[in-house]
C-alpha cells in the first residue's frame, strides 16, 4: 500500500517526483475518451523507468500463444490491446542537451488530474547537468466533445540564454511490453514528415491507424512565424524540429494538436486525408475552444454520475476517481467496443473482455447514461453469438451450445490458460445474468426478441451438456470447474457455477413462456431460427429440479464446492503479514490446498440471486466465507462491501469500500503499475448505490434502504431510472427524493411506497 497522493475531492495531485513511482502514477494519471487513451507518459525525453502506452479501443493483434505444454482445445493466441504510436512528444534540447526528467534535477514538481474537467497539467523547475534551468508548465486532455482530437499546450520559461531546441513528434516503431514474443506488431504504410501523418498497420489483423499533428508555436505571447522547421523521418517516424534563440525569461510556449484515426471508422484509402484534416482543423478551432468543449462534455457525464459525499475526503476522492475512469474507458458508442480490465491505462490481461463487464459495470452504465450505452454492451455480446458457438464446439460441444470467451476481442476465446479456457465457465452465466438484469431494470422484455432471447437459449444448451446425470447421487453434477475464485482449479459442483446454470435454465425458460403469451409470432421465428425442439425444455426442467448443490447439514451453509470440508479451516487473519499476498509467497499446490478465496464465489451468487434467498441464509454464508476470503482480486472488496451493507455490518462495509474505491489510489495490491482496475470501479460504485444506498429494483419497484458510514455526514447521487432521473440525498437519519424527470414516480422506502411528482422532494426518516 502506497500513500503519496494528495487527498483532495475532485483532483489526484502528486506532489515532489520519486522516479520509483513513476509507473504507478503513469497509470493513475491516464487519460481517454473511450475510443483512445494513453498513460501519463512525459512529453519530455525521459531515460529512467516507464511504461509506455497509447491505446486505441477496439485494435488488437493476436499473438501467438506462449505455454509449456499445448493442451487439445487451446486458442491459438492471445489477443493484446495494442500500444499504438505515441503522439505526445514535444522534446526539448537546451543548447544541445537534452531536457531529460530522470537525469535532470527536478525542482516544485507538480501533477495533477482534474477529474472535473478531464485536464492533466504538471509543472517543475529543472536543472540540466550542464547548468541551464528552466520552468516548465504543461496541460493536456483528449477530448470527450472530439472522440478523435487531443491536444496538448506546453509552455517553457527561459531561465538561461541560448538555443532552444523543439521536437514534436509521432513514433510507431514502439512494442507492447506484455509481446510474448518481443514481437513489434505495426508495419508501416505511408508517412509524411512534411504533412505532419504517420499512417500505420497492424500484422495479421489488418488494422490501420492514421495519426497526425499539427501545432502553434509562441514566443513571449506572440506566435512564432518564421520557424524555417526541419522534417525528420525514419521507420515509422515522423518530428518537426525547431530551433529558437531566447534569452533568460522569455516565454515559449506550444500548442500541439493531434488526431488519431483508425480503420474502424474510414476507408484505408481515406484515412491519411481524415487525419490530415482533422489535426488542421483542430488548429484552427484553437486549444482554448476544443478546451471549452471538453470541459462541456465532462460537465454533462458529472451532472447524470456524480456521487458526493459530505465528510470524508479519501472517500469522495476514491469514487470519483472510480466514475471518471469508467467514463474515460467507454461511452457506448460504438456497439463494438467494450471495457477492458485494464481499459486504456494497461496491457495486462490482453483482450477487451471479460465476464466483469456484465457483472460489475453494466449496472453503472444503465443508472448514469442514456439506455442505449447499456444496449450495447448486451448488443457487443449478440455480435458474436456465432463465435461463442464455435468456442463451443471447439470443445465438443453441439447444437447450438454457447460458450462465450474469458477473454476476448472478437468473440473469439483467446485466454490460454486451461484452468479459466476449459473451466471457468461462470462466465456464461453473468452474460445471461445481465440480460435479466437489463430487462427488469427497464421493465422492458423487447431485448429478448431482438437477440436476447437466442443468446439465452445458446448459454442453457451449453449448461445442458455441461452438466451429467450422478447415478450415485441420483442428481445432476457439474464436474472439472473452476468457479469466481481461482485459488481453487479444477472442482466439481462449485455452488456458485451449479446454482447460476440452473438460474439460466430457469429464466430461459420463463422468457419464452412470457414471449409464448405475448410475442408468439417473434418467438415462433426464434425457434425455427434456432432449431428448437421441444424436447430441449422438457430436459432443462429435469435439469432444474434435480440438480446438485453442496451444502453442509444446515442447507443454507452452501459449500463452494465438494469437498470444502475436508480442508484445514483457519481465518485469513492468521495468515502471517510477511506471507501476504499468498499468491506472491505459496507456492501453487498450497494455495490450491488452502481453505482461502481469492475473491467473492458463493457470496456472488447470493448477490445475483439475492431476491431468491432469504437474509439469513445471506448472512450465514457471509459470516463464513468472508474471514477466508483474501482479497487478493479487485473485484473482491465491492461484493463483500454491499453483502455487508446489508447486513448491517457497518464497519466493513465502509473498509470495503474504501479498499475499492482507493485500490489503485493507495496501489493495495502493488500492481497499479500495470494498469488500472477499470471494471472492478463499476463494482466500487455500486457499493454505493447498491450498498451505502441500499437500492434494488423488487416487484417492479425501485427501492431504497439506506444506511449511511458513520463518519460521512451525507451523500447524494443522481440516477436514471426507466428514462426519469432523480437525485438521492442521504443523511444521518433522512433520505431525500428529488424528481427532476418528465413524470411522476413511484419509489419505495424502507418497504413504504411514496409516490414523487415532477419537480418535487419527499423526505424521509429511518433510523
Amino acid at each position: 500500500m502506497r500513500k503519496y497522493l494528495l487527498e483532495n475531492e475532485w483532483s489526484v495531485i502528486e506532489e515532489g517526483f520519486d522516479e520509483s513511482l513513476n509507473k504507478v502514477s503513469e497509470s493513475i494519471f491516464s487519460t481517454g475518451n473511450g475510443k483512445f487513451g494513453n498513460r501519463a507518459n512525459f512529453e519530455e525525453y525521459y531515460s529512467g523507468s516507464s511504461l509506455l502506452g497509447n491505446y486505441i479501443s477496439g485494435i488488437y493483434y493476436p499473438d501467438k500463444t506462449k505455454v509449456g505444454w499445448w493442451k487439445n482445445g487451446y486458442p491459438e493466441y492471445f489477443a493484446k490491446v495494442l500500444n499504438a504510436p505515441n503522439w505526445l512528444g514535444i522534446k526539448t534540447k537546451i543548447n544541445a542537451n537534452k531536457l531529460d526528467l530522470a537525469a535532470s534535477k527536478l525542482m516544485d514538481f507538480r501533477r495533477e488530474l482534474n477529474m472535473k474537467s478531464g485536464l492533466l497539467s504538471k509543472s517543475y523547475q529543472a536543472t540540466l547537468s550542464s547548468g541551464e534551468s528552466v520552468l516548465v508548465q504543461s496541460e493536456r486532455f483528449i477530448s470527450m466533445a472530439n472522440d478523435e482530437i487531443a491536444a496538448i499546450k506546453y509552455q517553457i520559461t527561459s531561465e538561461f540564454e541560448g538555443t532552444l531546441e523543439l521536437l514534436l513528434d509521432i513514433d510507431g516503431d514502439i512494442v507492447n511490453s506484455d509481446s510474448n514474443y518481443d514481437e513489434k506488431f505495426w508495419v508501416e504504410i505511408d508517412k509524411s514528415a512534411d504533412s505532419r501523418y504517420l499512417t500505420v498497420e497492424t500484422k495479421k489483423t489488418k488494422f490501420r491507424v492514421s495519426e497526425s499533428f499539427a501545432y502553434k508555436i509562441y514566443k513571449n505571447g506572440t506566435e512564432a512565424m518564421e520557424l524555417n522547421p526541419e522534417s525528420l523521418e525514419s521507420d515509422k517516424y515522423i518530428g518537426h524540429q525547431c530551433n529558437i534563440f531566447v534569452q533568460k525569461g522569455d516565454v515559449i510556449s506550444i500548442e500541439k494538436f493531434v488526431s488519431v484515426c483508425s480503420s474502424l471508422y474510414y476507408d484505408n484509402d481515406l484515412l491519411s486525408n481524415t487525419a490530415i484534416q482533422k489535426a488542421h482543423a483542430a488548429a484552427l478551432t484553437g486549444y482554448d475552444q476544443l478546451k471549452e468543449e471538453h470541459l462541456d462534455a465532462w460537465s454533462e457525464r458529472w451532472r447524470d454520475g456524480d456521487i458526493i459525499i459530505e465528510g470524508d475526503v479519501a472517500a469522495q476522492q476514491g469514487i470519483r476517481f472510480n466514475i471518471f475512469q469508467l467514463h474515460q474507458t467507454y461511452t457506448g458508442k460504438d456497439a463494438r467496443l467494450n471495457i477492458g480490465p485494464k481499459g486504456l491505462t494497461g496491457e495486462k490481461y490482453g483482450g477487451s473482455t471479460y465476464w466483469d463487464t456484465e457483472a460489475y459495470c453494466l449496472p453503472f452504465y444503465m443508472s448514469t447514461a442514456a439506455k442505449e450505452v447499456s444496449y450495447n454492451l448486451l448488443k457487443y455480446r449478440y455480435q458474436q453469438l456465432d463465435k461463442a458457438i464455435e468456442n463451443a464446439q471447439k470443445l465438443g460441444f453441439h447444437s447450438g451450445a454457447a460458450l462465450f470467451p474469458m477473454v476476448t476481442m472478437n468473440g473469439e476465446e483467446c485466454h490460454n490458460e486451461w484452468e479459466i479456457t476449459f473451466e471457468e465457465i461462470h462466465r456464461n452465466g453473468a452474460i445471461a445474468y445481465a440480460i435479466f438484469n437489463y430487462c427488469r431494470y427497464y421493465d422492458d422484455q423487447s431485448y429478448l426478441t431482438e437477440g436476447g432471447l437466442e443468446v439465452l437459449i445458446a448459454i442453457s444448451r451449453f449448461w445442458a451438456q455441461r452438466v451429467n446425470f450422478s447415478k450415485h447421487k441420483n442428481q445432476y453434477v457439474m464436474l472439472g470447474v473452476t468457479g469466481p475464485n481461482e485459488y481453487e482449479n479444477n472442482v466439481n459442483n462449485n455452488w456458485y457455477t451449479n446454482r447460476i446454470a440452473s438460474w439460466c435454465l430457469e429464466y430461459t425458460r420463463e422468457c419464452m413462456q412470457y414471449l409464448e403469451e405475448s410475442k408468439v409470432e417473434k418467438l415462433s421465428s426464434i425457434k425455427e431460427k434456432v432449431s428448437w425442439n421441444d424436447s430441449e425444455g422438457e430436459k432443462w426442467q429435469d435439469i432444474i429440479e434435480n440438480m446438485y448443490y453442496p451444502v453442509d447439514t444446515n442447507d443454507r451453509l452452501k459449500l463452494q464446492q465438494d469437498g470444502f470440508l475436508d480442508k484445514d479451516i483457519y481465518a485469513a487473519k492468521e495468515i502471517p503479514a510477511g506471507q501476504r499476498p499468498i499468491h506472491e509467497h505459496w507456492s501453487w499446490d498450497r494455495i490450491l490446498r488452502s481453505c482461502f478465496i481469492k475473491q467473492a464465489d458463493v457470496l456472488q451468487g447470493l448477490w445475483f440471486l439475492e431476491h431468491l434467498y432469504d437474509k439469513d441464509t445471506i448472512e450465514i454464508n457471509f459470516d463464513y466465507y468472508e474471514p477466508l476470503t483474501v482479497h487478493e482480486s479487485s473485484l473482491s472488496s465491492c461484493i463483500h462491501s454491499i453483502q455487508a451493507s446489508l447486513l448491517g455490518k457497518h464497519d466493513k462495509a465502509y473498509q470495503f469500500y474504501l479498499n475499492a474505491s482507493r485500490l489503485d489510489l493507495d496501489d493495495y495490491n502493488n500492481d497499479t503499475k500495470d494498469g488500472l482496475h477499470i471494471t472492478s470501479m463499476g463494482g466500487t460504485w455500486m457499493t454505493i448505490v447498491y450498498g451505502f444506498a441500499g437500492m434494488r429494483v423488487k416487484e417492479n419497484r425501485l427501492t431504497f434502504t439506506p444506511n449511511l458510514p458513520h463518519n460521512w455526514k451525507s451523500f447524494n447521487f443522481n440516477l436514471l431510472f426507466r428514462g426519469q432521473q432523480m437525485n438521492v440525498n442521504i443523511g444521518k437519519k433522512e433520505i431525500i427524493l428529488t424528481n427532476h424527470g418528465t413524470e411522476k414516480v413511484s419509489v419505495v422506502i424502507l418497504d413504504k411506497c411514496y409516490e414523487i411528482d415532477l419537480n418535487n422532494s419527499k423526505s424521509i426518516k429511518y433510523e
